[in-house]
C-alpha cells in the first residue's frame, strides 16, 4: 500500500471514528444514568429535545430547492464513498518483496525493493532488440504480483517477435526474481508517431 493511500485511509478512519464518538457521546448524555455521572460543567442534551418540529419541517418543505439539495448532498456522499472504496481496492505499486519463502518473515528477513526491481526490469526491456522505449511497473502484494509493461516499438519492429524476446528475456528474469511466487504480466505495445512530411 502506498504512502498516499495509507494516509487517505487513516484520515478517513479518523474522521469517521471521531464523528461516531461525538455522536455516541451526545446521545449517551440524554440517558439519566449517564447524566448523573457527568461533571457539573459538561454540556448535556435535553432528553425531551425536539430536533425538528412540525412547523420547522413545513417551512423547509416550502422551499423548492430543499429536496434537490438533500438529494445532491446524499449523492455526493455516495460518490465520495465509492471513490474512496475503489481507490482502496485498486492495487498499488509493490514497495518491498520478501525473498525466498512467500510467507511474511518473522524477524524482518531479506527484502527486495519493488522500485529497484522495476527499474532493473525496465532497463532490461529497453535493451531488447526492436524496443525503442519501455516502462515496467510492479503492482499488487507479494502474494498477488502483477507486472504492467509498456513497450514502445522501434520503427519497423514486428510486435510478435518483440513479444517473444521479452518473454524469453525480461519476463523470464522477472519470474525467476519473484519465485516461488507467481507473476501475472500485462504488456501494452505503443508506436511512436512519425512527424508528418511537408510537401512544397
Amino acid at each position: 500500500m502506498s504512502g498516499l493511500r495509507s494516509a487517505v485511509n487513516r484520515a478517513a478512519l479518523l474522521v469517521t471514528g471521531g464523528l461516531a464518538v461525538l455522536t455516541g457521546a451526545a446521545l449517551a448524555s440524554t440517558a439519566d444514568a449517564v447524566r448523573r455521572r457527568l461533571p457539573a460543567g459538561w454540556a448535556r442534551l435535553d432528553p425531551d429535545r425536539v430536533w425538528l418540529d412540525g412547523a420547522a419541517l413545513d417551512r423547509w418543505r416550502a422551499h423548492a430547492w430543499w429536496p434537490a439539495a438533500v438529494i445532491a448532498v446524499l449523492a455526493l456522499g455516495v460518490l465520495a464513498f465509492g471513490a474512496w472504496a475503489a481507490y482502496g481496492i485498486r492495487p498499488g505499486r509493490l514497495r518491498r518483496l520478501p525473498l525466498g519463502d512467500p510467507r511474511p518473515p518473522k524477524d524482518g528477513g531479506i527484502t527486495l525493493s519493488g522500485t529497484a526491481l522495476a527499474a532493473a526490469l525496465t532497463d532490461r526491456a529497453r535493451s531488447t532488440p526492436g524496443v525503442d522505449g519501455a516502462r515496467v511497473r510492479l503492482l499488487g502484494r507479494p502474494r498477488r504480483l502483477r507486472a504492467h509493461v509498456t513497450v514502445t516499438l522501434a520503427p519497423g519492429a514486428a510486435p510478435a517477435a518483440v513479444l517473444q524476446r521479452l518473454a524469453r528475456g525480461t519476463l523470464a528474469e522477472a519470474r525467476e526474481s519473484v519465485a516461488p511466487r507467481t507473476l501475472r504480466t500485462e504488456i501494452h505495445f505503443e508506436v511512436r508517431p512519425h512527424a508528418a512530411r511537408r510537401l512544397r
